[in-house]
């Protein structure tokens, strides 16, 4: 399904806030505490399998998702859900703004 496609008809074709992430951009938890700079898209439906544990990525595969390369000292990758994307500022270089505090995240393997 293209993410600015209705699901079924008669549903609104909003695009949805992970359709405008892009690599690069800065990424921040429900607090507003940074996590770190988008590696990787992939959007909703996605073969791509991220490098998370059984179950985990599965649900990132069907929502869609982001790899984060962490911030701060002793920082590991984690993965955001595209249902985690609670807002999208496309100001250069853009910050997306979770809905979720970084350790509810799926971390990388």
């Amino acid at each position: 399904m293209h993410p600015h496609q209705p699901a079924a008809p008669g549903m609104p074709t909003e695009p949805l806030p992970i359709a405008q992430v892009n690599t690069g951009m800065s990424v921040v938890d429900a607090a507003g505490e940074a996590v770190g700079t988008v590696t990787a898209v992939q959007q909703p439906g996605t073969d791509v399998r991220p490098d998370a544990p059984h179950g985990e990525a599965e649900s990132l595969m069907a929502n869609g998702y982001l790899r984060v390369d962490g911030a701060g000292l002793m920082a590991t990758d984690v993965y955001a859900g595209g249902h985690q994307v609670a807002d999208v500022s496309e100001a250069d270089p853009g910050v997306v703004t979770l809905t979720v505090p970084r350790d509810a995240l799926s971390r990388a393997n």
